[in-house]
């Protein structure tokens, strides 16, 4: 939800954020992203989940007083007014938002002594986990960034004979599902026990501690639909044995991208997992990439196929509703061009090098007003007209083949 009310702007997310959500706050985000102080005068303030409000104002106060030192008359001016909007501000709340919040207050004015101080408060997607305060020329966004990056949900299951670790991974970062530990013996063979019966014993144990790692695994990993991939790691040939057992749900176990060998479990043996599990990640990402273009190439070349190309086309499919998916290639050249001349005001989408210099009909200089990445105008319609937004990058040789049809294109709900 976005309120607006004169100089405060203030972005409510929700857990369950959904596409249109995501898409404000992406644009708020690069709207920030362009802002430039003309000094060190733009104050980002990082407030962590569950960090005291009454600390952070008493913090506040302590930079306000710093700032009364610095030199420069207007500087200091900026600065001091800056925080003394984020503290009011801060003021009005009852209680910390749950995830944190990302507060961004200064000086936008782009004319020399001219003052507008505008204030900007983000209750984010995901916990914040940082804490910051932050005076430059330039919002610090990175925190936000992070969050709204395009992310594909992984699994890990990390196991060996005493630990098992389920966790998810979003983006960068590993969450923990669920810890368990066993009951499995060692293979030294308890006092006064034959070894064939130890042996019987501890393989009925090392059974039954497989089959509540895969219960919980299938119980967990069923709730979350958006799982890509799942990772099975561990020490030794434990994981390889898991595996041969046939525990897991067919649907858990069709997602299964590899084995990694760790050195640990725990904590460790899921971060270890990541890094050794990138070139698997990569794969997986490249294969899905590769199989929807060959899914609209497939359909491109059906009689009646659902598919359209080109980007005067797939904007007009657009605006007809007509457009279920739009895939659009990383890098491409093209602008939603703005402008104004002397008989008209107008939006072309063009590469800036073959827009005209004057107009051919009223014969006066054309004046480029704003000009925006082909890319986030066709993210922008897409979203004003409920359609879905991929990017897809030239490297494979399907990226390739979709590049020399434009670049840009788009699966259909009906004919056009």
């Amino acid at each position: 939800m976005l309120f607006i009310n004169y100089n405060l702007y203030v972005i409510i997310m929700t857990d369950n954020i959904s596409e249109k959500e995501k898409f404000r706050l992406r644009k708020l985000v690069k709207e920030l992203e362009a802002i430039r102080g003309r000094h060190t005068e733009l104050v980002t303030v990082c407030i962590p989940a569950g960090y005291s409000f009454n600390e952070i104002v008493s913090q506040l106060r302590s930079e306000q007083s710093t700032a009364e030192n610095i030199k420069s008359k207007s500087v200091r001016k900026n600065v001091v007014a800056a925080i003394d909007k984020i503290i009011r501000n801060l003021q009005l709340y009852k209680r910390p938002p749950k995830n944190g919040l990302a507060v961004y207050c200064g000086n936008v004015s782009e004319h020399d002594g001219d003052d507008d101080i505008q204030f900007w408060a983000i209750e984010p997607p995901e916990e914040l986990n940082t804490k910051l305060y932050w005076c430059s020329q330039r919002f610090d966004l990175t925190p936000l960034l992070e969050m709204i990056e395009e992310k594909e949900i992984y699994a890990i299951i990390c196991l060996d004979r005493q630990d098992a670790d389920v966790a998810l991974v979003i983006g960068k970062k590993i969450k923990s599902l669920v810890h368990m530990e066993s009951i499995v013996p060692g293979k030294t063979r308890a006092g006064g026990q034959s070894s064939a019966r130890f042996s019987r014993i501890r393989e009925g144990l090392m059974h039954d501690w497989f089959k509540e790692i895969a219960e919980v695994s299938n119980r967990l990993l069923g709730e979350h639909k958006e799982i890509i991939g799942i990772l099975i790691s561990g020490t030794g040939p434990t994981k390889e044995y898991f595996l041969r057992e046939e525990l897991l749900h067919a649907n858990i176990k069709q997602k299964i991208l590899g084995v990694v060998d760790t050195s640990y479990t725990g904590e460790y043996g899921l971060d270890e997992t990541l890094v050794r599990a990138q070139d698997l990640i990569k794969e997986s990402s490249i294969a899905k990439e590769k199989n929807l273009i060959k899914d609209f190439l497939t359909e491109l070349q059906k009689p009646e196929g659902l598919a359209v190309y080109g980007l005067a086309e797939t904007i007009s499919a657009i605006k007809l509703g007509a457009v279920s998916k739009i895939i659009v290639t990383e890098g491409m050249k093209q602008k939603n061009i703005q402008y104004q001349c002397g008989c008209r005001e107008g939006e072309l989408q063009i590469n800036p090098e073959a827009m005209p210099k004057v107009c051919k009909d009223c014969n006066q200089s054309i004046k480029i007003i704003k000009q925006d990445d082909i890319a986030d105008y066709l993210e922008e319609l897409a979203n004003n007209y409920g359609t879905s937004f991929i990017m897809v990058s030239s490297d494979t040789r399907e990226g390739q083949q979709f590049l020399q049809l434009s670049g840009i294109g788009g699966f259909l709900r009906f004919r056009v």
